[in-house]
């Protein structure tokens, strides 16, 4: 068991990676799936949606790092803290009056599927 909540962490350090990828080569393109109204398509909000995109990266690139260096219990309190970046882009969306449908399908389920990972790698359940 404690191979698959290991392996599906890398897989949420991945898909974090390479959505702050998407940030930061098509920002415009991925603001679509966030669920919230598309920003102002100036210079200046561009570079703020590559800030975001920045970030994702080097939260991906935590739980990488934790994951060669820190054992499985570091990548679980990781994966439990992280998970609070999900959880706030849900509230976001929600109180922008955003597409709930995204804002509980794509940040609210991220959210819990970082935490059912974390919790049996912090706990050493697994």
């Amino acid at each position: 068991m404690h191979d698959v909540a290991f392996g599906f962490a890398g897989v949420v350090a991945a898909a974090i990676i390479f959505l702050g990828l998407q940030y930061v080569v098509a920002p415009w393109a991925t603001t679509r799936s966030f669920g919230m109204p598309r920003p102002a398509g100036d210079a200046v909000t561009a570079s703020w949606l590559r800030l975001k995109g920045v970030r994702d990266i080097a939260s991906g690139l935590v739980v990488v790092a934790l994951m060669i260096w820190g054992g499985p219990k570091m990548v679980g309190l990781i994966l439990i803290v992280e998970a609070f970046i999900p959880l706030g882009d849900m509230s976001v969306v929600l109180a922008a009056d955003g597409s709930p449908k995204s804002a509980f399908g794509i940040h609210g389920i991220t959210a819990l599927l970082m935490l059912l990972a974390g919790i049996p790698l912090a706990l050493g359940a697994v």
